[in-house]
């Protein structure tokens, strides 16, 4: 059976099992072009307009946090890599952001810029007849209480024996009740008890009293109430709270009495008056005198009597909508947070502030008489984070030399002059790091350290070292037994004098303490926490892994043995200041704000974060450490060197193997010392052949690294006898060189952190880098002696913090061919999809890490290197991959701040190539169209916003770029690329309407995300064309589909509806008709007929599938309802159009709306309202109903003014509409359902149910929002239609 519904007009406007019947949109730019000049003369043309530069780029300079860029200068022509040049290039380029100016109201109406949606606070209207009860908002709580109880409980009452002074009174404990009579008087009664059934010991009438004040002098929390006849009853209460509370609400009472009385005289003088006035019989009113009078002044005050009069109505009230429930309750929660750029991660930070370190032999040293006794020798202090929980360092050092003066000098020799702070004064100019003198670098004491992954099993270790003398034990012996402190002080000192003169740059382990950071795994701060006792180290015990199982027992004395060394480690943790200035990157780049010449600088101390996905970011600044271990030696069993137990490790950096060869000074050095040195020396354990070592040494790598780049260790055994006779030996004769070790830095292009495990040889002869593995050694020519027969006896570690280095073989092996194919060298069929491929199995970190050169690479692939046709299909796929990985790890907010700050579609290479925007979707719609891998489909469907996207900023930076935005618009683009994006669109719609249950995240999203991006063509394109394309979409749709579809349409819908010129789109104005036609049909603009619909194209489309959706069940006729409700409320918010005209020009718009509720009047009310209804003339029922016209005078007026209001009052007859109410009435339908009903009484299940759903009552919501939107169509309307009115009768006049 086929069932048609037909609209008032009689236009049948749905057959149920049919196809909805397509209208064919308006050729917009043709229409606006051929009005011109009737939208440049309406006075509401910013209704009918596009405004001017509706879209720019702008450039917005990266904030960042230095000073000064952390790139270095001349880092993009220094760099040889590929890779490395896009990352510098990458981190120096300003954002390029593709405006849109209006934006802020392209969504939904909770995302307009206007704030006063909602008002603060509803104001209460008093009419005269509460005036009464209702002076405030106090007294109005008690008067609502009429007749009732408005306060009780105990209080003490004095007798009333006048004859008893006031200080001999005795009081009685009674039980009160305040209670408001029927009359409105207030009495308080007075009871032995609770139980009020028995006749009141005292009544206390509230209309005579006058005040009420404290007593304190009578009683404790008494208080007086005052009677008109000078008598004053006295009471009081148990507790001040209760007093006060009674004082309140008795003055409440006694201020209403009062304002009665005044209001009851001042009525009485008013009757009087008007008793007067009507006496003298004058009916008319005073503007109708004013109007008549011959005075001129007059005339004008009665006007603008008038006109204020009118103002001071409207003051204060509010917008219809600011009362419905949606937007009062103000649900953010679907709304996208704000696209922020990419910016370096923030973990929890804290400072970490260095102050003293005491042991107990303490003496005066050198100059330094008269001053505070010190240290007798140098200690220096290794400080890192240590997590026991994951077992594991998780910061670099931070090294600090809290020394006097008088103690450094001891270091430096005697023959050193130093400055008063401690320095070794120098001969040459002081050099300049990033601007700051390396003075002010020598003795930092501040360093703020981050975590990541706050938990209270974080600890602070520190490792104290001093100059190397000889065995631990040894050296701890007299700080632990000391009988005679002075002599014990003589003694050490003077050894350390004679060793530090000789050894002084030697380091030996010496002791370690340790604390808490965290309380909890929130990250709160232990600011009370304390160092534990120093602990002697442990020659054997020198590790990282040793350190670590040390750390997770020591705080249980019973399972280790651990030897304190008396002494005090004084260094606090604190939060970082907000206001803090003077910090230094761990590159040493000066942070914002940072003073000049200032002393007191903080270092931030490089955190080691874990290689998870959900802790990495996107770099955005230039940095390039090395950090390298020295683990341990083995030369036990070596039978090359005589003497080889002292052992010192020296590391080297260099750039080549040559005999001539010197070191790089690229080595941060340590307190005291060059900010930047050439070599670094590990902890020399004493008579130990196999030595552990814990050092941590930093390396700035050079920004261009090759092949000759590499690590050099060499190894020295170093005398450490010292000579009784006070004379040291021979400098010559200190170290003595026992081997060297070497290991390049790059493998394959790429930077190898992992362990390794390196031959020693006794020589260093030129070339050596040729022997690196056994094969060449065997091969090779070079003069070489190795220890213990070339077994691996050097175990060595790095870690690289880099973010121009990638340590991923695909994307290393990716930009490199990239970058041979850009050198031009001949390209080999089938390699770079090879190359394409293996990104598949890039390390998701790496992937984040460096997402943006990566995306940026792989788009200009897609655009300059498609010699070969499967190029854009690959590099689509692997843009795919990253897209669904970033997703799936919840960090897709760094995909949608590429595309907006990032990405910048550059110019082909070639004059013949596609633009981004062209090939990347004529890619999607071949992806699209594979049958094989739905796999890939699947994901392309899922995440469509991130290609959608990609385009729409590619073709708006095109018409900007290339100033095409000054063409017409069905210039801008070429015809192919019209015919790319309706294939497109073909090729999506079979997976959204037939594939929905198969895939209903993918089809939902896609629907969505092609919904955003045509909403985004309708500001760059041909705007005719994309409501082709609209109506071809929506003409998938089936009134017969399922209601996951019929959601899909309204969310598509509604995206489109959003935009921002949505009202320019409707071309609210009147379009001319044939003679005859507007004879025939004075009103076809107002009914959802095909001409309105065409001319009026997505406000047609979306009152169509309302009157559709609105015969169906309640899911579907929910989601309509909300959707016209919301882009009501839009309208009636947004700020461009708030003046009145305005307001009923988009009112106008929806005026088949109005038609529309009428078609359902009989599911709004029940059977008395209908049958009042029924009983109604037919020609007046409902224009009555819809606009209250009663007066057909005010009818027949509108004809006179047609321009004023959209559209015409044709023949007198208003917005009157032929009675078409039978239609959805079938025979024999005695009645409707009760009232009672409510709306999950009246869901349906979810498929689209049949005709038989049409006749449901709407539910309460439903009603309430339909007739929300009818009265603000037509308040605006009726306001404009009353101006209209009042200039027609003074121009009659």
């Amino acid at each position: 059976m086929v069932v048609a519904i037909f609209d008032h007009m009689g236009a049948a406007i749905l057959c149920v099992g049919e196809k909805t019947k397509v209208v064919e949109p308006l050729d917009y730019e043709n229409v606006i072009l051929q009005r011109k000049t009737q939208i440049y003369s309406d006075p509401l043309r910013d209704l009918l307009m596009f405004p001017m530069e509706d879209i720019s780029i702008s450039v917005i300079s990266r904030q960042r946090r230095t000073v000064q860029s952390t790139v270095p200068e001349d880092a993009e022509k220094r760099a040889q890599s590929l890779f490395v040049k896009e990352c510098i290039k990458t981190y120096s380029t300003d954002w390029h952001v593709v405006n849109y100016k209006y934006e802020d109201f392209s969504g939904d109406f909770r995302m307009l810029p206007c704030k006063s949606m909602r008002p603060e606070k509803i104001p209460n209207h008093v009419f005269e007849i509460d005036e009464d009860c209702e002076k405030d908002e106090d007294s109005s709580s008690l008067c609502s209480q009429k007749g009732g109880v408005i306060k009780q409980g105990w209080l003490y009452k004095a007798n009333v024996n006048s004859t008893i002074t006031v200080t001999m009174k005795v009081f009685k404990r009674r039980y009160f009740y305040l209670t408001q009579l029927p009359d409105g008087s207030y009495i308080l009664n007075s009871y032995k008890d609770e139980k009020n059934s028995k006749e009141p010991k005292t009544a206390i009438f509230l209309d005579a009293c006058i005040d009420v004040v404290q007593c304190p002098k009578m009683r404790r929390h008494a208080f007086e109430l005052k009677m008109l006849d000078k008598y004053s009853h006295y009471l009081a209460a148990e507790t001040e709270q209760e007093m006060e509370e009674w004082l309140i609400t008795l003055k409440k009472i006694i201020q209403i009495n009062t304002d009665s009385l005044v209001q009851e005289k001042k009525e009485t003088v008013e009757a009087a008056q008007d008793d007067e006035t009507s006496s003298q019989g004058k009916a008319e009113s005073i503007m109708a005198s004013l109007e008549r009078s011959m005075h001129p002044e007059l005339m004008k005050y009665g006007r603008e009597t008038e006109q204020l009069n009118k103002l001071s109505r409207g003051d204060g009230r509010q917008n219809l909508f600011s009362f419905d429930s949606e937007v009062q309750r103000l649900d953010f929660s679907g709304i996208e947070p704000d696209i922020k750029p990419f910016e370096e991660k923030c973990n929890k930070r804290f400072l970490v502030n260095c102050h003293d370190l005491t042991f107990n032999i303490l003496g005066q040293v050198g100059d330094n008489v008269k001053g505070p006794p010190t240290n007798v020798e140098p200690f220096f202090i290794n400080l890192a984070l240590f997590d026991v929980k994951n077992n594991c360092k998780i910061s670099a050092d931070f090294h600090i030399d809290l020394n006097p003066p008088s103690v450094r000098e001891m270091l430096w020799g005697t023959s050193t002059q130093l400055t008063s702070d401690g320095n070794a004064k120098s001969s040459s100019p002081e050099s300049f790091i990033h601007g700051i003198a390396e003075s002010q670098l020598r003795y930092v004491k501040q360093g703020i350290f981050s975590v990541t992954i706050p938990h209270p099993e974080i600890l602070l270790v520190a490792r104290i070292e001093k100059v190397l003398q000889g065995n631990i034990a040894h050296c701890a012996e007299p700080y632990i037994k000391n009988s005679d402190p002075a002599k014990t002080a003589q003694k050490v000192h003077r050894t350390a004098k004679q060793v530090c003169s000789r050894l002084g740059q030697y380091r030996m382990p010496f002791a370690w303490a340790a604390r808490p950071i965290f309380k909890d795994a929130q990250g709160s701060l232990d600011l009370d926490g304390r160092f534990s006792p120093l602990y002697k180290q442990d020659s054997s015990k020198l590790s990282n892994e040793d350190i670590l199982k040390l750390l997770s027992e020591y705080k249980k004395p019973e399972k280790t043995k651990l030897q304190i060394i008396p002494g005090q480690l004084n260094i606090t943790v604190e939060c970082v200041p907000v206001d803090l200035s003077n910090c230094i990157t761990s590159s040493y780049v000066p942070l914002k704000p940072f003073e000049k010449n200032c002393q007191n600088i903080t270092v931030e101390v490089e955190e080691f974060v874990p290689e998870m996905t959900k802790y990495c970011y996107p770099f955005t600044i230039y940095k390039n450490h090395l950090y390298v271990y020295p683990l341990q030696l083995k030369y036990d069993s070596q039978k090359t060197f005589a003497k080889a137990r002292n052992i010192a490790v020296c590391v080297e950096f260099r750039d080549s193997d040559e005999s001539d060869a010197k070191a790089l000074k690229c080595i941060y050095g340590k307190p005291a010392g060059s900010v930047f040195t050439t070599n670094a020396y590990a902890v020399v354990s004493h008579h130990n052949q196999n030595p552990e070592f814990y050092d941590e040494i930093k390396i700035e790598l050079p920004i261009h690294l090759h092949q000759k780049h590499h690590l050099l260790f060499t190894f020295y055994h170093v005398s450490c006898e010292i000579n009784t006779k006070g004379t040291t030996k021979k400098q010559d004769t200190v170290e003595t060189p026992v081997g060297f070790a070497w290991v390049p830095l790059l493998k394959d292009g790429r930077i190898i952190t992992v362990e390794q495990q390196l031959p020693v040889s006794a020589n260093l002869p030129p070339g050596y880098l040729n022997l690196n593995d056994a094969e060449s050694r065997r091969q090779s020519n070079v003069d070489i002696k190795w220890v213990d027969g070339a077994k691996p006896l050097l175990k060595i570690k790095s870690h690289l913090e880099s973010t121009i280095y990638s340590q991923d073989l695909h994307v290393h092996k990716f930009f490199h061919h990239c970058q041979l194919i850009q050198s031009g060298s001949k390209e080999v069929p089938g390699e770079l999809i090879k190359y394409l491929k293996c990104l598949h199995v890039m390390e998701i970190p790496v992937m984040i890490q460096f997402l943006p050169v990566i995306l940026m690479q792989l788009f200009r692939v897609l655009t300059n290197m498609t010699h070969e046709d499967d190029v854009p299909i690959n590099c689509t796929m692997v843009l795919l991959h990253i897209v669904s990985q970033c997703h799936e790890e919840g960090l897709d907010n760094y995909l949608r701040s590429f595309i907006k700050y990032s990405f910048r579609p550059e110019k082909p290479s070639a004059p013949q190539t596609q633009l981004t925007h062209e090939i990347l979707a004529t890619t999607m719609i071949a992806i699209l169209k594979q049958s094989a891998d739905f796999l890939a489909i699947n994901k392309l469907l899922k995440y469509s916003w991130f290609f959608f996207e990609i385009i729409a900023k590619s073709m708006a930076t095109y018409l900007l770029e290339e100033n095409k935005i000054k063409l017409p618009r069905g210039q801008r683009f070429p015809e192919a690329y019209h015919h790319v994006l309706h294939s497109l669109l073909l090729a999506i719609i079979p997976h959204v309407t037939i594939r929905y249950a198969e895939i209903p995240d993918e089809s939902r999203n896609v629907n969505y995300s092609l919904a955003s991006f045509l909403k985004r063509c309708l500001t760059l394109m041909d705007r005719g064309f994309i409501f082709n394309l609209i109506n071809d979409y929506i003409s998938g749709f089936s009134p017969k589909d399922p209601k996951v579809l019929a959601e899909y349409k309204f969310e598509f819908l509604q995206t489109i509806c959003n935009h921002e010129h949505y009202i320019p789109l409707n071309l609210p104005m009147a379009f001319a008709k044939p003679k005859l036609q507007r004879v025939q049909d004075s009103n076809l603009e107002y009914s959802l007929s095909d001409e309105y619909c065409k001319h009026h194209f997505l406000v047609g489309l979306l009152l169509r599938e309302t009157s559709i959706a609105l015969q169906d069940n309640y899911e579907i006729r929910y989601t309509a309802i909300s959707v016209i409700k919301n882009l009501l409320i839009k309208h009636a918010f947004d700020t461009r159009y708030q003046h009145k005209n305005q307001q009923a020009k988009i009112a106008q718009l929806y005026l088949p709306f109005v038609g529309l509720l009428l078609e359902n009047i009989q599911r709004l009310a029940g059977r008395d309202t209908l049958y009042s209804c029924a009983a109604m003339p037919n020609s007046a029922s409902r224009d009555e109903f819809a606009y209250g016209f009663t007066s057909p005078t005010n009818r027949g007026s509108l004809s006179t003014d047609k321009d004023t209001a959209y559209g015409s009052f044709q023949n007198g007859h208003g917005l009157k509409r032929e009675d078409s109410r039978g239609s959805l009435i079938p025979e024999g339908a005695t009645g409707f359902p009760d009232q009672g009903s409510t709306g999950e009484n009246t869901r349906q299940s979810s498929t689209r149910s049949s005709v038989s759903s049409q006749y449901n009552r709407l539910d309460q919501y439903e009603i309430r929002s339909l007739l929300m939107c009818y009265l603000y169509i037509v308040k605006m309307i009726s306001e404009v239609i009353s101006a209209i009115n009042l200039r027609f009768r003074c121009w009659i006049s």
